[in-house]
């Protein structure tokens, strides 16, 4: 792991939490994440996977839920960080009156196989640079979203000592560091000088296994390391906004289970749309239309084979009768998401409740089939060989979508309100209609081709009458006269060209109603159309969804300009949440965000269309 040397100036930081959301970095093994504060405080982390029960829990509550802080013992030091390259091993230089040292924290990326999936590690690597830096470790694990303290006993593994976790499934082991039981935690201190290092690595395994054997440090991260460089040196790319797309595309497949090829939406849960608001959601799981979003990004960019690990997900997790399909399923297809609210975490800065689980599971999102669709179509086009089941999914899925073809559905937003004839969802059906026409005429399969022909001219035409309001606008939903953020989305799956002039009467209705600070909101919550409580803070995706339509529709200098605005909200290591507080200046919502970054990968992609 090589030292930092171009790095922002330094921040004097201190210890507590939780940290504002966006002083969070990643870390990610591709199978779970862990988010690490400025001052150098891991404040969340799910083992074994993305959408298990948390084992550090402070971002949702304080240090009493779980935490693991590492920083120097001088209350004065200051501290820069930045990603290893193309990487997830995070490199936090410590500058103190006696030296300065870094932090190497890392989750290891462990080679493919069923041992590899029976542990977690989490590296910590204290490097010393210059003179001599005392850093203090201040342990605390409380399994099960902070419902279970566990059971702690020191061990010797050989000649070292060990400290050992357990409670019910789940156990941890601490190795390379000395620590002791300090007021419910265990804490400890290490020193090094020029050229030294200190390795303490946190393993989970499950409680019913021995202890896994200690990982080879130096092997693990130098593995990890190539792997990322490996994956970010195969990105095809262009010049816009260049270092912002391949970030993005980094946290895409970071975002991606390594073993399942499930997407899931972001690596947290509960953190508030509205500061101190209820509006706090689990997105710790794999939403086909997030997925598939994803999807067309990755394969834009040359990673085919993602398409293909995703396609075989997809198949294992609606198997059988397409009518019982989910719009968001567990990283493993899971179907039993039941959302319910946690006392044991307080929440973000009290906003409660917090939520596991998410309650979308059980709704009807009438868009979903058509962005599965339009991704897979775009993964054909792009190369992809049909296997033995792919097409005949594709057509059972457009068989489901002509059962409920006249059905109101919560749409792309997931409103817990009264069902609508959203004006973007009937778009989406268009469009898996559309696809599975062209996959027949185009591309040779077999298919019910003028039924879907028809179903689709009928769509066609029921939007041209029922989707335009008064202003020559498309609308929200059928009736209505809002406008959504979503109808940005209708040229880019070929319903209408970017200059219609219906799609440049939305632009204008939306530049008029849903912007705010220069940033776009997804719709007008005081219209009620949600049915919930309170506000929400401009939604990144959409200011990103604006650009592309910008871009596409010849305003390229208002798509630069927008696309730089965006891009300047990005973190010191360039992550995103989902929304963004502009009155406070900070990030809001879950975070990294797959959807906010997926959506910046491509706004760039069609500037620079453009601009050629």
């Amino acid at each position: 792991m090589a030292p930092v040397d171009d790095a922002p100036a330094p921040t004097a930081v201190g210890a507590g939490g939780p940290a504002d959301i966006q002083d969070y970095a990643l870390l990610s093994d591709c199978r779970t994440a862990a988010l690490v504060s400025r001052s150098g405080s891991i404040d969340w982390l799910c083992v074994p996977r993305f959408d298990s029960p948390s084992v550090f829990g402070a971002l949702l509550g304080t240090e009493e839920q779980g935490s693991w802080q590492l920083r120097p013992t001088d209350a004065a030091a200051t501290a820069t960080r930045a990603y290893d390259r193309d990487t997830f091993t995070l490199v936090t230089r410590w500058t103190t009156a006696t030296g300065v040292a870094e932090v190497h924290d890392l989750l290891p990326v462990t080679e493919r196989h069923p041992a590899a999936e029976a542990r977690v590690d989490l590296v910590r690597r204290v490097v010393g640079v210059s003179g001599t830096v005392t850093f203090t470790h201040r342990l605390r694990m409380r399994f099960d979203y902070a419902r279970a303290v566990p059971w702690v006993r020191q061990h010797r593994g050989g000649a070292a000592r060990e400290l050992i976790a357990i409670a019910g499934p789940d156990a941890l082991v601490l190795r390379g560091v000395a620590l002791d039981p300090v007021d419910h935690a265990h804490a400890g201190e290490v020193t090094v000088a020029a050229g030294e290092t200190s390795d303490a690595v946190l393993t989970w395994y499950p409680s019913h296994h021995e202890p896994p054997a200690p990982l080879d440090v130096d092997h693990a991260a130098g593995h990890t390391a190539r792997w990322w460089q490996r994956w970010a040196d195969r990105i095809q790319t262009r010049e816009v906004h260049r270092a912002e797309v391949v970030r993005s595309l980094l946290v895409l497949r970071a975002l991606t289970h390594r073993d399942t090829g499930g997407i899931v939406a972001a690596a947290t849960t509960s953190l508030p749309e509205q500061f101190g608001g209820s509006r706090n959601w689990d997105y710790r799981f794999v939403w086909l239309r997030d997925a598939a979003l994803t999807l067309q990004a990755l394969v834009a960019h040359g990673f085919l084979h993602v398409a293909d690990h995703w396609r075989s997900w997809l198949l294992r997790a609606i198997a059988g009768d397409p009518s019982q399909m989910q719009i968001v399923y567990g990283v493993g297809g899971e179907r039993d998401l039941f959302e319910r609210e946690l006392t044991s975490l307080p929440g973000y800065r009290g906003a409660a409740p917090v939520r596991v689980g998410n309650g979308a599971a059980g709704q009807y999102q009438a868009d979903v089939i058509g962005e599965v669709l339009v991704a897979l179509h775009a993964a054909r086009d792009a190369g992809l060989k049909e296997s033995d089941f792919s097409w005949p999914l594709e057509r059972a899925l457009l068989t489901h979508a002509l059962e409920r073809i006249d059905e109101p559905d919560q749409g792309i937003w997931e409103i817990r309100g009264e069902p609508r004839l959203f004006t973007h969802s009937r778009v989406m059906m268009w469009a898996a209609f559309d696809r599975g026409v062209r996959a027949v005429r185009e591309s040779g399969l077999g298919g019910p081709v003028e039924l879907w022909e028809q179903v689709r001219e009928r769509l066609r035409a029921e939007i041209d009458a029922q989707g335009v309001g008064a202003g020559g606008h498309f609308t929200q939903s059928y009736g209505s006269d809002e406008v959504d953020a979503a109808l940005l989305l209708i040229p880019r799956v070929g319903f209408c060209a970017p200059d219609d002039p219906r799609m440049l009467a939305t632009v204008a209705a939306v530049e008029r109603t849903l912007i705010r600070d220069g940033l776009v909101h997804r719709y007008r919550t005081a219209s009620g159309v949600d049915g919930l409580e309170g506000t929400e803070n401009p939604f990144l995706a959409c200011s990103l969804w604006l650009v592309e339509q910008y871009a596409a529709s010849g305003r390229t200098g208002d798509a630069r300009e927008l696309l730089d605005r965006v891009c300047a909200l990005a973190n010191d290591v360039g992550l995103l949440s989902e929304e963004y507080d502009t009155q406070h200046r900070r990030h809001a919502g879950n975070t990294p965000q797959a959807l906010s970054h997926l959506a910046l990968v491509g706004a760039a992609d069609a500037l620079q269309r453009a601009l050629a």
